[in-house]
């Protein structure tokens, strides 16, 4: 369930997706009690992400569709000038620096200071008679600009999910230069156009960059969407991430609220008794995910409908399970149950006979659930033979820790219900069989999750703490630069 580890692709694409005005939605009086998952990303992890914005307004610089800019006025002695401006590009685009704040008004304030850039085109101009044109000429041109650009991202929820607003934006030009055919002197055609020339070509770079902007913010958005919605989804299971409440905006974080219902086969359960409150979670991590007891226990029930917890062990697996001690009890145990045959021709099939229940606890997570083991034997050109069969009630408690990009699980105590059965098989099964299938799901799990690309991020010093009724996972990270700039270029 670190999906949301993959919601980190910028300040734009982040912060949309964690907040949301809720204008547009209503959640009823008590909005937290629908809570199945939570997301906090504190002001430490909105400064790192900001230093991505950069890449994300240059694209926009970059990728913004400069019309032509065509006009006219009245010259006292050469009559009507028309001029029309084409070709606008724009080369050696920088950023000084770059801030972010985080407001309780329900947006994100971004200032862009001292863009720099240089727009090359070509400038065509002539002097106007009463019907007709005279003295046409074309001349290449370039508007050296420095620029502060002021973003106030609103965030507007629509049918639950995130609808961002980014008409808030303002440029503040301290320079715009023009310069004709490379001459870098004054001069009188210069001049003449410099004047009538700067209030339009304002007009046009600020509409047309802000309506980059607004949509690479859409674009933004709807990439982590998608992307966070594959992240939880494993074939026919889903995990609804729609807006569960309100979103809570402080100037240290952000704070998102999402349903977590799990959706299997059109099938979904209904969460209206949520444990969450805001003061579950602190603010020393950059990033926090709550999960509840009833998620969790969801994704469960789905995997187990799925047929997902059923694991096989044959070969030097299996020998592993019946040799970890070399007693006589234990050689008569492996010659009753295999009679001679190899490891290698006999496998043992380890599945759940029921839902599993799963009870978050300050020690751990507690699984509860009947299990099955069987060993066969198979000989050549024969059937499979069933050599030993047996259901036990096994609860097991699990301690889940995240290194060096695995998910470890580790069970801390195990107990079988029913002690009557042999000591050998017993012991197997608590010492050996229950450790091995928790590395075997939890070895499954981490390629499930790196087949999402979590792998890509540097997460740094994870914590998983668990409580009674609910997860928080807390977590610093590194954010990987390539994947935005991949994700810019792959989108224009």
């Amino acid at each position: 369930m670190c999906w949301a580890g993959r919601m980190m692709l910028g300040t734009f694409s982040i912060l949309l997706v964690l907040v949301h005005a809720a204008a547009a939605c209503d959640f009823g009086p008590f909005p937290y009690r629908a809570t199945g998952i939570v997301c906090r990303m504190t002001k430490p992890a909105a400064l790192l992400l900001n230093k991505e914005t950069a890449q994300v307004i240059q694209a926009a610089f970059r990728n913004a569709k400069f019309p032509n800019i065509t006009g006219e006025r009245s010259m006292r002695l050469l009559g009507r000038v028309a001029y029309g401006l084409t070709n606008i590009q724009v080369n050696d685009l920088s950023i000084e620096r770059s801030q972010v704040e985080l407001k309780e008004d329900n947006a994100i304030h971004i200032a862009i200071k001292n863009v720099t850039a240089l727009f090359k085109g070509t400038l065509t101009y002539g002097y106007a008679g009463a019907w007709f044109l005279q003295l046409f000429h074309s001349v290449d041109f370039e508007i050296e600009s420095s620029i502060d650009l002021q973003l106030s991202i609103k965030l507007m929820c629509q049918k639950d999910q995130v609808v961002p607003d980014a008409s808030g934006c303002y440029l503040t030009f301290h320079k715009l230069t023009l310069h004709l055919q490379g001459d870098k002197q004054p001069g009188w055609l210069k001049q003449l156009f410099t004047d009538f020339i700067s209030f339009t070509l304002k007009l046009v770079l600020k509409r047309e960059v802000c309506k980059e902007i607004n949509a690479v913010s859409q674009m933004l958005t709807n990439f982590i969407l998608d992307l966070a919605a594959d992240f939880v989804r494993d074939k026919d299971i889903i995990v609804d991430i729609s807006l569960a409440s309100d979103p809570v905006i402080k100037a240290s974080y952000i704070e998102s609220h999402h349903k977590g219902l799990v959706l299997y086969r059109n099938n979904s359960s209904v969460l209206s008794d949520s444990v969450f409150s805001p003061s579950l979670l602190t603010e020393s991590r950059m990033l926090y995910f709550w999960f509840s007891e009833h998620s969790l226990s969801s994704l469960a029930s789905a995997a187990f409908l799925d047929g997902q917890l059923v694991l096989n062990f044959t070969g030097e697996k299996l020998q592993e399970l019946f040799e970890m001690e070399d007693t006589e009890v234990q050689r008569k145990a492996v010659q009753m149950v295999f009679q001679g045959t190899s490891y290698n021709d006999s496998v043992a099939k380890v599945w759940s006979l029921t839902q599993p229940q799963i009870s978050p606890q300050p020690e751990g997570t507690v699984v509860r659930s009947l299990v099955a083991v069987e060993v066969s034997i198979l000989p050549a050109g024969e059937e499979p033979l069933v050599a030993l069969y047996m259901e036990k009630e096994i609860t097991v408690t699990i301690q889940a820790t995240y290194e060096e990009k695995k998910l470890i699980l580790q069970p801390v105590d195990s107990r079988l219900k029913d002690p009557s059965i042999q000591r050998f098989l017993q012991n197997m099964i608590l010492v050996a069989g229950i450790p091995e299938v928790t590395s075997s799901i939890g070895s499954a799990l981490t390629s499930l999750m790196n087949s999402k690309r979590l792998d890509l991020f540097d997460i740094i010093n994870p914590e998983i703490i668990t409580r009674k009724g609910y997860v928080i996972v807390q977590l610093d990270f590194g954010f990987p630069s390539h994947l935005l700039l991949h994700f810019l270029e792959k989108s224009w």
